[in-house]
Formats: structure tokens, sequence, C-alpha cells
């Protein structure tokens, strides 16, 4: 199982200063985007992308390859930025966001993006998928795992739990799930527009495993990580405690910050704090 030097921890935590900047840049560059769940669930792909999934970017379509579902779609410029870090396309690809035929979409494109693994953006699907994928690898008698990262507002769709049901019953042990949970969502916060508590206990009524993690902790996330690793004939769901905006202190908890790209001001004062 994987651990964590403190070499390996500071080295998680400035590359995940910098692709934050990437992330407030090409939104900004775009003039649209969501900067907050972008920047709320981009430790947890720090953290997998750079500790804990066995990938190669040279050989990105390997059989045996770790897979990936960014369930909440819209969330794709922290997916992107450490996609292009890891060196699946150019860095270039990233002053592209959201222009027509750009292989960067403002929802994942598996088509279009190297790495991608499954198109996502409809909220509620990516469990489903990640099931798929997971069921595949038993089939095939292989060791590679799946990941999934769900929003919280998206657990009010039915689907997440028909899945969640599904990967129970399949007894699905090689698939490990985030729920990126910062409380907010387009329209508010999520106890007031829909609350989705008892969130631990609704998971373990559906037959996972669940764990709780501060979602910006790597040596939280990584512990959770090996867990789930060790568990035996039921999926894992870690609830990952995040901040929405975390890391730029006027998006932090505010929903305007949801769906908005920064201004030239903005931007340049997020990018003084990201420095």
């Amino acid at each position: 199982m994987p651990v964590l030097s403190t070499v390996e921890l500071d080295e998680l935590k400035i590359t995940a200063r910098r692709l934050r900047q990437d992330v407030v840049r090409m939104i900004h560059e775009a003039g649209s985007g969501h900067p907050g769940g972008a920047l709320s669930v981009l430790d947890i792909l720090v953290l997998l992308y750079y500790k804990v999934m066995k990938i190669d970017p040279a050989n990105y379509l390997a059989p045996e390859r770790d897979r990936l579902v960014l369930s909440k779609g819209h969330a794709c410029p922290a997916l992107y930025a450490v996609l292009a870090d890891r060196g699946f396309f150019p860095a270039h690809f990233l002053s592209e966001l959201r222009q027509i035929d750009s292989p960067l979409q403002g929802h994942p494109d598996m088509r279009k993006t190297p790495g991608v693994e499954i198109s996502t953006g409809s909220l509620g699907q990516g469990l489903s998928a990640a099931n798929g994928m997971a069921l595949a690898a038993r089939l095939d008698n292989s060791t590679r795992r799946v990941y999934v990262i769900l929003g919280d507002g998206e657990c009010q769709e039915g689907q997440v739990w028909e899945a969640a049901m599904s990967a129970a019953h399949y007894r699905l042990d090689n698939l490990t799930a985030f729920l990126d949970f910062n409380g907010l969502q387009i329209d508010g916060w999520l106890r007031d527009v829909k609350s989705i508590q008892p969130l631990k206990e609704k998971w373990k009524s559906f037959g996972w495993q669940v764990l709780e993690a501060d979602g910006h902790d790597y040596k939280a996330l990584l512990e959770a990580v090996n867990r789930s690793y060790a568990n035996r004939g039921s999926p894992t769901m870690i609830i990952a405690h995040t901040v929405k905006g975390k890391g730029v202190s006027f998006m932090e908890n505010q929903i305007d910050w949801h769906g908005r790209a920064p201004n030239k001001a903005e931007f340049e004062k997020a990018m003084l704090e990201l420095q």
C-alpha cells in the first residue's frame, strides 16, 4: 500500500498550488467554467494521479491501467490541469478550454481528450459507468482498480442510488468512490435546496464501506484509500469534506463561484494568492 514521505507530501502541496493556478487561468481565459467545484476536488485528483493510480501517460490506453471517472464533469478544469501536468497531452491545450473544436470541452469528452475514460456531465451517471468498469475488471481477472468522484449535489439524483445498490450487490470491492462534499450546489447550500443527510448512514445502508476524510489532507485521503484496498466484499465510499473554491480566499464557500469566470482583477488577485 502506498505511503507518503514528508518530501512527497510537500511535493504534492506544491503541485496542487501550481495546478490551482492553471485552473483559475484557463477558466479566466475561457470566460466561463466552474471554478468552485474544480478547486474543491483538485486535491483528490492530485493524490490519485501522482501517488495512487497505476497509469502510464505514454500508453494511456494500456489495458491494465486504473480508471478514473469524474462523474461531476463540470469540475473538469481540475482534471485537465492534472492530465496536462502528467503528460497526457501538451500544456498549451489548457489555453483552449471551452473553445469550439478544442480537445478540452466544458465537460470531459473521451473522444477528444487523452486520459479521459468516459464522457461525463449529465450528473448522476458516473457511478453506473464506474460499476461497469469494475465489473469488467473482475471478469478479466484483472487487478486494475476503478475510482469515481461524485459531487454532493449530484447525490440528489436517483440514478446514483440505483448504482449504489448495484455496486453493493455485485460486491465491487475494486471500486473506490469519493464524494466531494463541499456543501454547495448551483442553487445554494445543499441543506436548503434538498438535504442528502444522513449521508454516511445512507451509504452504509446501501451496503458500502463508508469512510470520511478531510478532502484537502493528503495523508488522511491516502489512509482512506489504503483502507479501501483492505476491504473485501463491498465497494468503498470516501466522504471527502472539502471547501468550494479552495485556495482562493474570496471564492471559498461562495455560491457565486459555482459557475462564474473571474474577471481580470479577480484573476490577478487569485493568482497573487496562489503564488
